[in-house]
């Protein structure tokens, strides 16, 4: 009888978990189509492009070439703090793992549904870590592409090889924001990971709460769409439809 309620409450847990996996696949796969068939319906999308610009502004002109320092360093700098912080949110993980047996029934003393074993704490913590080192990662490889990039784009054009135009530096530069956009998907879902230690079910509603917050904050300004509206109208020949890109 013990087993059986045992293994009930597991599959509890990990049905709400896959729920939750599933729930926030399906949201950014919702603002994949919506991209692909708006190039600026998200913030993310527009940031790209003015990086883009931004990358061919400042090699163009080598008189902006401090502003593109500064620029980047504040980026760097940016990603460096995070990426502190993700190593000092590990830590505080790993301590936390050390009291499992003092704090697993205080912090499940809600948990309704969910299983009171210690073991699956011990795979809460993990999921948890693994987060915060994919934060981590996500904001190391930001911050060595933030670097790269402050060399590419000051060498000056008489010296510039073949391979250091504004169009590759401009994919490096957005490899680095795409990094660094990572690396905050994985703090955003550390909420529902840390109420997932509370219970299953609050794991769940912390994840309907995340994509809502998510859906006004990925979604770039009104006028920005409808911008992107006309452009797309105008190359259509005035159509006033939007092709599919």
């Amino acid at each position: 009888m013990y087993n059986s309620q045992l293994m009930i409450e597991t599959i509890n847990d990990i049905a709400c978990v896959a729920a939750s996996i599933v729930l926030l696949a399906g949201y950014h796969l919702y603002l994949r189509i919506k991209v692909h068939r708006n190039p600026y319906y998200s913030i993310q999308a527009v940031n790209r492009a003015a990086r883009s610009a931004w990358v061919k502004g400042i090699m163009q002109d080598e008189s902006r070439s401090v502003l593109g320092v500064q620029t980047l360093r504040n980026s760097t700098m940016a990603a460096t703090f995070l990426a502190s912080t993700a190593v000092l949110l590990i830590i505080g993980t790993l301590t936390l793992s050390e009291q499992t047996d003092k704090l697993v029934n205080t912090w499940q003393s809600l948990n309704a549904l969910g299983s009171l074993h210690p073991g699956l704490w011990t795979a809460k913590l993990l999921f948890l870590l693994s987060n915060f080192f994919m934060a981590f990662f996500s904001f190391a490889m930001s911050v060595r592409l933030y670097n790269h990039v402050g060399y590419q784009i000051n060498v000056p054009a008489k010296d510039r090889p073949p391979a250091i135009n504004p169009k590759n530096v401009a994919i490096h530069l957005n490899r680095a924001g795409y990094y660094y956009s990572l690396g905050m998907r994985a703090y955003y879902y550390s909420v529902p990971l840390v109420f997932w230690l509370f219970g299953p079910l609050f794991m769940l509603a912390a994840t309907l709460v995340l994509i809502a917050v998510l859906y006004h904050v990925d979604r770039a300004p009104q006028y920005t769409e409808e911008l992107a509206r006309t452009a797309l109208d105008e190359l259509n020949g005035g159509s006033g439809s939007n092709p599919v890109l």
